[in-house]
């Protein structure tokens, strides 16, 4: 999307362009009127008064008693309360329409003129009555039974008089009424010239008020324009910020609630699609890890069937004919079953754990107790293989955990240090303390570091570093998971760490508040 730019495109140019236009169109129709139908329609009200002057005036005769009555012999008199209704009409007609008026009674030759210069008017009367003017020039415009209305001059001219001549209704008054005719077609010109100025004038003040006025209309357009810019790159920080509550305004406040809500719409989108992809990815793992539990079980499982298939083949076969034999065979395959077993015993635990259904029952309890029960039961196993243990548990440390659980904990953290031990043959029981309630119980012992890759899938089930090494004192990797699950359980945490001299295997606890 681009912003129009002030140019050919832009509403206040258009609006410029249209105001311009109309002001040039108006001053165009109006200089076409007045050259070709202003004459038309000034010699078409001049008839119309010259008509109208005769109906006035033929009226008052035929209520009048003859032409002496209705204008006497002091007519003329300067007196103005000599005047009478028609002379005072005749003299308006003289003074505002320019019109002089003659009038003959042929019966009596007594004559009125509204002119000084009756004598002028009294011969072309006597020249239209009698016919005396030959070849005259002119035009018939009226035509009554009465009279008629001319125009003298050349033919298409406005200039010359417009002359009306002929008899009132009593058809013994004669009369001719003449009025001049000024040049149009200067008049004409000179107010064309006239319009041409005020039409300039207009065009440049009324321009300077359009673009104004267009400006201030099309500011408020303008920053509509650049926000569904912004909302169209999606960015929603942008506002209308006008205040105007015309049509504009409603539609800039409608475009902010449009875009906050664009904005929390896509917002929710964003984070409903991370949702999703999350939930697909976890599905993707979990199916994944059930692959690899399935793979594993299988794994772990067929080892032991293998051996438990074949000795029991070679009882059957007779192979072991001996008594020794025979018991041989039978501890190999009482062996493989007892792991098998265990290792159904722990998968069955791992998953009560994993899914919630072995919640552990916390109580207060001594962890050295515990840490002393663990040590007894392998002791035997440390003086045959030669290790020396070291237990640094403060004898009135209390903690709130599930014993069973965390004696199941502390076995496997042992099991694994006795049996992964080498030379000095060291392993240390601890704790630390890690601010506020909390400490952590550490089970460190000597031997060969585990490589740093393999640190965080020590965790995984059925995972081996040395899985001959694991098979040969009968583990089957599920002991740090479960290990895992029983300090998830606790919302606490674990942990491995290579140190100097070997491995440190770690879990956090809650201890007694003290006081």
């Amino acid at each position: 999307m681009k912003i129009l730019k002030r140019g050919h495109s832009s509403i206040q140019w258009r609006l410029n362009s249209m105001f311009f236009l109309l002001v040039l169109f108006i001053l165009t129709a109006m200089l076409a009127a007045n050259t070709f139908f202003l004459g038309r329609y000034y010699l078409r009200e001049k008839v119309h008064v010259l008509e109208t002057a005769y109906a006035t005036i033929d009226g008052m005769l035929e209520e009048a008693d003859g032409l002496e009555e209705l204008f006497p012999a002091d007519e003329n008199s300067p007196d103005s309360l000599q005047e009478n209704r028609a002379t005072r009409y005749i003299r308006s007609l003289t003074e505002t329409q320019n019109i002089s008026v003659i009038i003959l009674d042929t019966e009596t030759d007594r004559t009125f003129a509204s002119s000084a210069n009756s004598e002028f008017l009294s011969k072309r009367l006597s020249s239209n009555i009698l016919g005396a003017i030959n070849g005259r020039k002119g035009r018939t415009l009226r035509r009554f039974s009465n009279y008629v209305i001319e125009q003298s001059g050349e033919s298409g001219e406005e200039t010359g008089y417009l002359e009306s001549w002929g008899y009132f209704s009593d058809n013994v008054s004669c009369f001719m009424m003449s009025m001049p005719l000024s040049s149009l077609r200067e008049s004409t010109a000179f107010f064309n010239r006239f319009l041409l100025a005020i039409g300039g004038f207009a065009i440049v003040l009324g321009g300077i008020i359009i673009s104004f006025a267009s400006w201030e209309i099309t500011k408020p357009i303008n920053a509509l324009a650049k926000l569904s810019e912004k909302m169209s790159k999606l960015d929603f920080s942008a506002r209308y910020c006008g205040d105007s509550e015309d049509e504009i305004g409603t539609l800039g406040k409608s475009m902010n609630i449009l875009s906050e809500r664009l904005e929390s719409t896509i917002a929710e989108l964003k984070t409903a699609n991370n949702e999703l992809q999350l939930d697909v990815e976890n599905k993707r793992r979990l199916a994944q890890k059930r692959e690899e539990f399935v793979a594993n079980v299988s794994h772990e499982l067929k080892t032991p069937i293998a051996l438990i298939q074949g000795y029991a083949e070679g009882l059957m076969d007779g192979l072991a004919e001996d008594k020794e034999s025979r018991d041989y065979y039978c501890t190999v395959i009482s062996d493989e079953a007892k792991r098998m077993n265990r290792m159904v015993r722990e998968l069955m635990n791992l998953s009560a754990l994993e899914q919630g259904k072995d919640l552990p029952d916390i109580t207060l309890f001594s962890l050295a107790k515990v840490v002393d029960g663990i040590v007894s039961s392998s002791e035997l196993f440390l003086r045959q293989q030669g290790i020396r243990l070291e237990v640094d548990i403060p004898e009135d440390l209390k903690v709130w955990a599930d014993e069973f659980k965390i004696e199941e904990v502390l076995t496997n953290y042992l099991n694994n240090a006795m049996h992964h031990v080498k030379e000095p043959k060291q392993i240390s029981i601890f704790t630390e303390r890690e601010g506020g309630d909390r400490i952590s119980v550490h089970v460190r012992n000597t031997g060969d570091p585990i490589p740093e890759e393999e640190l965080p899938r020590l965790w995984e089930k059925f995972y081996k570093v040395d899985k001959a090494h694991t098979r040969s004192y009968g583990g089957s990797g599920l002991g740090l998971s479960i290990v895992k699950a029983i300090a998830e359980a606790h919302h606490q945490s674990c942990g491995v760490k290579n140190t100097r001299t070997g491995v440190d295997f770690w879990f956090t606890l809650d201890r007694e508040k003290e006081d």
